[in-house]
């Protein structure tokens, strides 16, 4: 038969919750800053095809 489980400290949940909304912000942060550095065509480290490639095709 299963024994019951020990409830979680108040403490430890929320620095499990602080711990996944940091990532979540880190990961908003990057993204936020790559779309910039694309709009402003200055990224190096995303590439994209842009519209006067599709002219040289035809």
């Amino acid at each position: 038969m299963a024994a019951p489980k020990k409830k979680t400290s108040k403490s430890k949940r929320n620095s499990r919750r602080a711990t996944w909304k940091n990532k979540a912000a880190i990961q908003a942060q990057r993204a936020l800053s790559l779309g910039k550095s694309v709009l402003t065509n200055q990224s190096n480290s995303f590439e994209y095809p842009s519209d006067d490639d599709e002219d040289d095709d035809e």
